[in-house]
């Protein structure tokens, strides 16, 4: 029997759902890291097509779920996950544009702010601006796993957008002239709701093209070849499971 919630778009059997869940934004890439990363996957949620999947990880309980595109449907899963299902802790894995000569594609960055053109935040009424970013214990533990693992990643402040096609022409190098590593679209919003919800939340970033070259990946290989971005994920997650 499904337990039935105030959700609006997840439909899971109670305790169906890991106290941590990785969150990519396209639910195929949701099925790949369950199908190729998880044992004994179990899918909890169909609803919209938004894939999710619980199995265990080196022992561990872990859930992956997709979260769409753009910071109001990342907000809105996260609310959900976090308010009617028990969820402690999200990882955002996602794909992003880098804006630093140093960084090509594949390279990881973790996303210890998130600045944004959102208006997102308005609704909490904050006299001020409120600051997106990431929780402290997660971002150390990530970075501490991309060290055994000897990976390389950056770690600083990312732009969030609410457009993916923005007329504003010097939009990018304006994040890039301000020391920002890259841009995406959805990390903003899921560190504003772990904010308001006294939770955890973190991203982890893979460059899939770069705004001041000709570089860029395929859907497919986004969908595929960001292993050591999951690695350095899933390696977190350990921490934060059931």
């Amino acid at each position: 029997m499904k337990i039935k919630t105030p959700a609006a778009c997840i439909e899971a059997e109670e305790g169906s759902i890991a106290k941590v869940v990785i969150m990519p934004g396209d639910p195929l890439r949701a099925k790949y890291i369950a199908d190729n990363y998880l044992e004994n996957p179990v899918c909890f949620n169909t609803v919209r097509n938004m894939l999710g999947f619980t199995g265990t990880y080196k022992g561990k309980r872990i859930s992956v779920m997709g979260h769409g595109i753009g910071i109001p449907s990342a907000a809105l899963y996260a609310h959900e996950l976090y308010n009617f299902y028990g969820v402690e802790s999200i990882i955002r894995v996602g794909s992003a544009g880098a804006l630093r000569d140093e960084l090509h594609t594949k390279d990881v960055v973790i996303a210890m702010g998130a600045s944004t053109n959102s208006n997102f935040a308005h609704m909490y009424q904050f006299p001020g601006t409120l600051a997106p970013t990431a929780n402290f214990e997660m971002l150390q533990d990530a970075v501490a796993a991309a060290k055994e693992l000897g990976a390389t990643v950056r770690v600083g402040n990312v732009f969030c957008s609410d457009m993916f096609y923005n007329k504003i022409p010097d939009v990018a190098q304006k994040a890039r002239d301000l020391g920002m590593l890259a841009v995406e679209m959805e990390t903003a919003g899921l560190y504003l709701q772990a904010l308001a919800e006294n939770k955890k939340a973190l991203g982890i970033l893979s460059i899939s093209d770069h705004m001041f070259r000709d570089e860029a990946l395929t859907a497919t290989e986004i969908r595929e070849s960001f292993h050591e971005m999951m690695l350095i994920a899933l390696e977190t997650a350990t921490k934060y499971a059931d």
